[in-house]
């Protein structure tokens, strides 16, 4: 039987073709995998290095995404985004099986962990902004928003599954076998992703051909210029100094303080991406619609940010569990309402390297937090530290009310938004 015909009705519509289900496809195991590797690689970090070694692992792997992304991002825009695909996740699942081959040895060192993390990190940077990128390419404009829900969906349902697989080996058979099964899905994603189409010759030169590190800069530059994509990326900055560290290197601690099993972290992971799927099912839309996408955004924030907040707090772990799940559907609803509108607002040449420019700012907090948490927890246990953290980021959705016309921006529909920045800011894709 093939693949295809197990996909769901709405997957099989005739408007999103054979080549973006096949990207389903892709994108369902590499997340699978990484929630596989989320799961595993943090838990044996804690249990043979403590607190120090994981937020030390957290800070310099942050720190090595930051510099990896901006530099090799302009190739979505440079090359085929299928070949940077399929290319970036075999070398991602090779990494992912070095990993494994050490774990197997059962000689735990954080600079060998490291080392082969960085691999996995120039693998991902090549693989991110072209996967975020390409549907654009296998679907046309008038099922964008469906195809965009749909693929998020798809990417829950990989996050959904891989930490219980994940939590149910590890708790099993130990680590290495569950960093091998997640190198094996690496390499399967790989395979699909060898499905998509070849780019046209016509699309092919069209490709921007200037200096790489002017690409780089480019990115960089527009993104500031542009006042309503400035303020969301700064106001995504914030929160995400105190909001990463609360949904990774923090997990493993407060479930090794509560003394559960490395199945309990599977059940954590497993609750945030079950309300990434359930959220991207039907509730974030509906959010959306009885707040409006501004409200959504900024409830969404906060009641995030309250419900790690709890996850602190609580010493129970169903209420613990219940947690993330709500994280999860806020964070689909985060994501939904805004991730169209920002992709189709960037023009067709400049949406790898803009959105490759917003992800390492990102990337910037995501250093910043893990260093920040690791010194707080210093002072301070595991759950103030987490409540803290949870707190600051809900404060962090009072930025959107500070962005210029980012209300306005959001009322507008998908229609409207198209090109948005190109037609309203010429003068910055000009100069660019």
């Amino acid at each position: 039987m093939s693949l295809l015909r197990l996909l769901p009705h709405p997957l099989r519509s005739p408007l999103l073709g054979t080549s973006f289900r096949w990207l389903l496809w892709s994108d369902a195991l590499t997340l699978l995998s990484m929630m596989v590797g989320q799961v595993a690689l943090p838990w044996w970090i804690a249990q043979s290095g403590g607190a120090h070694d994981l937020s030390m692992y957290g800070v310099l792997v942050s720190a090595m995404t930051f510099i990896a992304l901006p530099l090799l991002s302009p190739f979505a825009d440079r090359h085929a985004k299928r070949s940077l695909m399929a290319i970036g996740l075999l070398v991602f699942g090779i990494a992912a099986g070095a990993m494994a081959a050490f774990a197997s040895l059962s000689h735990y060192r954080l600079a060998v962990v490291i080392a082969i993390q960085a691999i996995s990190v120039l693998a991902s940077a090549l693989v991110m902004p072209a996967t975020n990128s390409i549907v654009t390419e296998l679907v046309p404009p008038a099922g964008l928003s469906q195809a965009l829900g749909l693929q998020q969906t798809a990417q829950a349902s990989g996050r959904l599954i891989g930490p219980a697989i994940a939590g149910a080996v590890l708790a099993a058979v130990g680590t290495a076998p569950t960093l091998w099964l997640g190198a094996s899905l690496l390499f399967a994603a790989a395979l699909l992703a060898t499905r998509l189409p070849r780019p046209d010759r016509a699309a092919a030169a069209a490709k921007p051909r200037g200096k790489w590190t002017d690409e780089v800069r480019v990115g960089l530059r527009v993104n500031w210029a542009i006042p309503i994509e400035r303020g969301w990326v700064i106001c995504n900055f914030v929160g995400a100094v105190f909001l990463m560290p609360a949904v990774t290197m923090l997990v493993p601690l407060k479930v090794q303080s509560l003394g559960l099993s490395a199945a309990w972290l599977g059940w954590c992971e497993a609750g945030l991406s079950l309300g990434l799927l359930v959220g991207s099912l039907g509730p974030a839309a509906w959010w959306a619609r009885a707040q409006g996408r501004f409200g959504a955004r900024v409830s969404g924030t906060a009641v995030m940010g309250l419900a790690l907040a709890l996850a602190g707090l609580t010493s129970d772990r169903d209420v613990l569990v219940a947690c993330f799940a709500v994280v999860g559907v806020c964070a689909a609803t985060t994501t939904l309402v805004g991730k169209t509108h920002r992709m189709l607002a960037r023009p067709l040449a400049y949406r790898a390297r803009m959105s490759a420019a917003a992800i390492m700012t990102v990337q910037v907090s995501q250093t910043l937090g893990p260093a920040i948490a690791g010194l707080a927890l210093v002072h301070w246990s595991v759950r103030t530290v987490y409540v803290v953290f949870g707190l600051l980021s809900a404060a962090s959705a009072l930025g959107f009310f500070l962005v210029p016309g980012f209300r306005a921006f959001m009322a507008l529909e998908h229609d409207e938004v198209d090109d948005w920045y190109g037609r309203t800011y010429p003068a910055v894709f000009e100069a660019a």
